[in-house]
């Protein structure tokens, strides 16, 4: 997991995986195994799905080459609200980009670490399941 900020702003973390390191062959497999966890999560609540690629398409956005698919998964825990602060940053998602070999997984750090550390052992068990 490496983590980076970008634009000079974004605290992101990201992973790159190759297609052989996870039993999912595209990002719906993905997709299916993170709303599993969200829904499985006493204080997750699954939002949505987007379809970042094809809205980009669709648009006659730029999309990077050699990109075959690209969706987020939107959703929440939202364990308090102590301020108007937090909804700046919430609801989270995984950003979930197919390659012809490999994907890539990024999100945005969460600023409370027990949150964190369940958003990066989510991803990091994509690794461990074969």
């Amino acid at each position: 997991m490496k983590k980076s900020v970008f634009m000079e702003t974004y605290p992101i973390c990201s992973i790159e995986l190759q297609k052989d390191e996870c039993r999912f062959q595209n990002v719906d497999g993905v997709l299916a195994f993170f709303k599993e966890k969200i829904d499985n999560h006493p204080k997750a609540t699954f939002i949505s799905l987007f379809d970042h690629f094809n809205h980009t398409k669709n648009i006659n956005g730029e999309v990077e080459e050699g990109m075959k698919d690209a969706k987020n998964i939107i959703f929440c825990f939202g364990p308090a609200i102590p301020s108007s602060k937090p909804l700046a940053v919430r609801p989270r998602s995984f950003g979930v980009c197919e390659y012809e070999d490999r994907f890539h997984i990024d999100f945005l750090e969460a600023p409370n670490k027990p949150i964190q550390d369940i958003l990066e052992s989510w991803v990091l068990e994509l690794k461990e399941i074969r």
